[in-house]
């Protein structure tokens, strides 16, 4: 049966860098229209993101040195024009964030075929770069409109059908940080067996990130806030060291195989001298702060392997479909907004008081 598509939707638009007040719920939106190579996506649950506050308060400006938090309200004053954002481009405001998105296909362009209508999609949300250049992306929510929203359009590429019983908020808890993680355990080529090292492991990547690794045989040291060890021990760790412990002293010299980070800050250093000789570390975030010491002697002394890992190639993503549809993996969804209530949800996010992914849900539209 053919769906209606209203001309107008209900939307959060970021109109700027800044505090709270820049994220504008509005009910007079455009709806998109799909180009000739994308389908129409109503959105079912849209998951929150360290990017979409990152991008808000322009986190991302190389004169930003500080962790996320310190500007998580109000934002960072005096941003070069065009830093704030992820790629080092200008953002084009008003913005639709939100990276991770679950709906189901409503439209489709000329070039895609019609049989894709109804399918229930999660999108990709880190994307090849129009140019094609190698390593170059874009992603949802900063270079293109991402899922605070009822509808949006995306290339028929990125947007992967899922047959699963999962629900629609527990399949939007997976785009972005999952294929985060397991773009971090790919580049790093983890293999059964070693022992790998997770920073963050109560948030939405460092979990999805500990079950992961658990797939692939690893044995796994999660670094979380002690409140939280218990829940992360559930997900799968084989061993929870407390955030403020000293590295060296819990786990000795050269004990880690590969780390996985997301955090970076002070206590960075520690994570070079628990890795062993000919080590790998993977880095996908800096919440407490991007600027670290570094000793390169340390570095090549340890024939350390430093892999930042950003784009994805697109076996990653298909990777976590597959781990759906066999469901090798779980939902982590600590708990879901209507989306005019998102300053709370980041209000809540940056708490860092749950474990797993918050998720926002658009209002239904009329039958």
């Amino acid at each position: 049966m053919p769906v209606t598509i209203p001309q107008t939707m209900t939307a959060v638009r970021l109109t700027g860098h800044g505090g709270f007040d820049k994220l504008d719920y509005r009910r007079d939106v455009a709806v998109p229209i799909p180009a000739d190579d994308e389908v129409l996506i109503q959105v079912l649950a849209c998951g929150i993101n360290n990017t979409d506050v990152n991008t808000r308060i322009g986190w991302y400006a190389p004169s930003v040195t500080t962790a996320t938090d310190d500007g998580a309200r109000d934002g960072f004053e005096e941003l070069a024009a065009g830093t704030g954002t992820w790629s080092g481009e200008a953002l084009a405001f008003p913005r639709i964030q939100g990276a991770d998105v679950c709906g189901r296909i409503v439209g489709v362009g000329q070039q895609v075929d019609q049989s894709r209508l109804g399918e229930r999609v999660i999108v990709a949300p880190m994307q090849p770069h129009p140019s094609g250049e190698p390593w170059r992306c874009i992603t949802m929510g900063s270079e293109i409109n991402g899922g605070f929203a009822q509808y949006v359009a995306v290339r028929a590429s990125t947007a992967y059908l899922v047959q699963s019983d999962w629900s629609d908020i527990e399949l939007a808890s997976i785009p972005c940080a999952w294929s985060t993680a397991e773009n971090m355990l790919h580049r790093a080529d983890v293999s059964d067996g070693e022992r790998v090292l997770i920073t963050g492991a109560s948030g939405g990547v460092g979990s999805s990130a500990v079950q992961l690794a658990k797939r692939r045989g690893a044995i796994v040291v999660a670094v979380a806030g002690q409140a939280k060890s218990e829940q992360v021990r559930n997900l799968g760790a084989d061993r929870v060291i407390a955030r403020e412990s000293d590295l060296f002293e819990a786990l000795g010299r050269e004990t880690v195989d590969v780390v996985c980070d997301l955090v970076a800050g002070p206590q960075w250093p520690q994570l070079l001298d628990v890795l062993k000789i000919g080590g790998r570390y993977a880095v996908a975030g800096a919440i407490a702060g991007p600027v670290v010491a570094l000793d390169v002697r340390t570095l090549y002394l340890k024939d350390l392997t430093f892999l930042g890992c950003t784009y994805q190639e697109p076996a990653v993503f298909q990777n976590l479909v597959t781990y759906i549809e066999k469901n090798e993996i779980r939902p982590v969804v600590a708990k879901h907004y209507p989306l005019q209530e998102i300053i709370q949800a980041q209000k809540d996010f940056l708490s860092k008081a749950h474990t797993g992914k918050l998720v926002m849900v658009p209002p239904a539209l009329e039958k």
